[in-house]
């Protein structure tokens, strides 16, 4: 399996990543019948295992499909998706560069280069450079977003034009680009891989150090540059991966094989999945369904017989 100089892997806050391989992970499905509350009972079903490295979920708007990032050929990331409704898989990217972090704009994105139903990814390029690129709905037809910024990490559409990117470096920043002018500013520095958009809101969440040892997660209004905490993150997370309820209300992030959710006026995080009881790994990142019917969890890859 190649090695790839990435911040696409386990990730120091404000360090890019070493070289090293890709970490074998699965995917599987939670449901959730009843709210968050319901993860306690909830029986995870399959939905990327095969043996190596699938990571990277996201939903599409229905929810019905899941886009994720695989290597399932021995060389490199392609970009697959899963049907929720079949249960089959299908793979959308056949390149011999590496596709990674596959997203689909909430809003259609406004250049004319750019397809209207398409994805965006972070792609590897023949040199190594990381910058961002789309394809169309079918995995076809790829287009360079952003020229000139690299190396991207991480990503996240705010509207028609504008992004939020992580970029790697020491320390790694965030920083807000426009599609239209090809430029983007630096708005913080020594942040965590993960990006959100507040559900119902313009407003960027990130997780930035505050301090040696303390974290938290921030709240970032792209129209004035200013940023507030919102909370701190869970005791014992390394990865510090979270996602918003479709809500906005509450939090979900994870520590080791436990999943843990916070919701606004709350004093603390609380426990609500563990997913050891199901036999998986620790969880490294997490995506919810747009009618919260559902959890994406990507873990350690459980020993084979």
């Amino acid at each position: 399996m190649r090695a790839i100089v990435l911040g696409l892997t386990a990730m120091v806050l404000g360090q890019p990543a070493a070289l090293r391989p890709q970490t074998a992970t699965d995917i599987h499905l939670f449901p959730m019948t009843g709210g968050v509350a319901s993860l306690a009972t909830a029986r995870p079903q399959p939905m990327a295992t095969e043996p190596g490295y699938e990571n990277q979920p996201f939903f599409d708007s229905d929810g019905r499909r899941v886009l994720f990032t695989a290597i399932r050929d021995g060389r490199q990331t392609d970009i697959y998706e899963f049907d929720r409704t079949t249960g089959a898989t299908r793979q959308l990217t056949r390149t011999p560069e590496g596709e990674y972090s596959p997203t689909i704009p909430a809003v259609r994105p406004a250049a004319p280069t750019l397809a209207r139903d398409g994805f965006t990814v972070i792609r590897v390029e023949a040199d190594g450079t990381q910058r961002l690129w789309q394809f169309d709905r079918q995995g076809q037809n790829p287009v360079l977003v952003l020229t000139d910024i690299t190396p991207v990490g991480y990503h996240a559409w705010i509207d028609a034009d504008r992004l939020a990117l992580y970029v790697l470096g020491t320390p790694a920043t965030l920083q807000m680009a426009r599609v239209s002018t090809g430029q983007a500013e630096i708005v913080a520095r020594d942040i965590g891989r993960t990006l959100r958009i507040v559900p119902g809101s313009s407003r960027v969440n990130f997780v930035q150090r505050q301090g040696s040892d303390a974290h938290s997660i921030m709240s970032l209004d792209p129209s004035t540059g200013r940023s507030e905490r919102i909370t701190g993150t869970v005791a014992g997370s390394l990865d510090r991966d979270y996602e918003w309820m479709p809500d906005g209300q509450t939090i979900l992030m994870s520590a080791g094989t436990k999943v843990f959710a916070w919701s606004r006026g709350a004093p603390e995080w609380r426990e609500v999945l563990d997913v050891a009881r199901h036999g998986l790994g620790a969880v490294t990142r997490l995506a919810v369904s747009p009618d919260a019917d559902a959890l994406a969890l990507v873990t350690a890859e459980a020993a084979r017989p």
